[in-house]
């Protein structure tokens, strides 16, 4: 049987719009980027599966391109429809803060570096560039490095911040293995970074980690 076939109340489309977006599963959700599905399959079957086979949204949507393809009912165009919408979903959540924008708060810092980091599958180190008055000037994703690392170089974020006229820099990475603590190395590279920003007058504000559920303050455990 064809979705076209179904009742309209469940229909993904049309359920959708008439009851809001939330009221739509996640394989409902996904159907509607499928658009259609396969011989025996609707597009509902197969997000249901591919759900099941990822263990969840969050492992499908991250998974890579030839892994999806290789997928009976998953091509290029359906795959491409899928980052198109997760890229979306990213972006809204990251233009919450915008340049100029003031970070002085924890909880607004955290968010906002975890809504950028926690989706990469490899690890990302990035600083937030301010004003003396933490006002955002700028978002950098730096470095990428494998599962485990990024290489990071100070004199590239000194750079960036003489370049952008930087007066406080947050630093961050995330954890693929999705614990927020720091590791030796991480408190190293910490204090490096903190002596080549102080011989240019800009002031290292915090080091904050992204795990899978939280995150970790070096400013918070007098590490900063």
């Amino acid at each position: 049987m064809t979705i076209t076939s179904w009742p309209n109340y469940d229909r993904p489309r049309e359920k959708l719009l008439a009851r809001g977006e939330q009221a739509l599963t996640d394989a409902e959700l996904i159907a509607i980027f499928l658009r259609t599905g396969t011989r025996g399959k609707t597009a509902v079957d197969i997000a249901r599966q591919l759900l099941a086979d990822f263990g969840g949204i969050k492992n499908l949507m991250q998974a890579p391109f030839i892994t999806l393809t290789n997928l009976h009912g998953i091509g290029a165009s359906k795959y491409a429809s899928l980052k198109a919408a997760l890229e979306l979903g990213r972006r809204c959540l990251t233009h919450q803060a915008e340049h100029g924008d003031t970070l002085n708060s924890s909880s607004k810092t955290r968010q906002f570096i975890a809504d950028h980091l926690r989706h990469h599958a490899s690890e990302v180190f990035a600083c937030i560039f301010m004003d003396m008055h933490y006002r955002l000037i700028r978002f950098d994703e730096l470095f990428y490095g494998s599962i485990h690392e990024a290489v990071v170089y100070p004199r590239e974020i000194v750079r960036r911040g003489l370049l952008y006229n930087a007066a406080r820099i947050i630093l961050a990475h995330n954890h693929p293995s999705g614990i927020a603590l720091p590791s030796e190395a991480d408190k190293t590279v910490t204090s490096n970074i903190k002596q080549a920003l102080a011989l240019v007058d800009m002031k290292l504000i915090d080091h904050i980690i992204v795990g899978r559920q939280d995150t970790y303050s070096f400013a918070e455990d007098g590490l900063v």
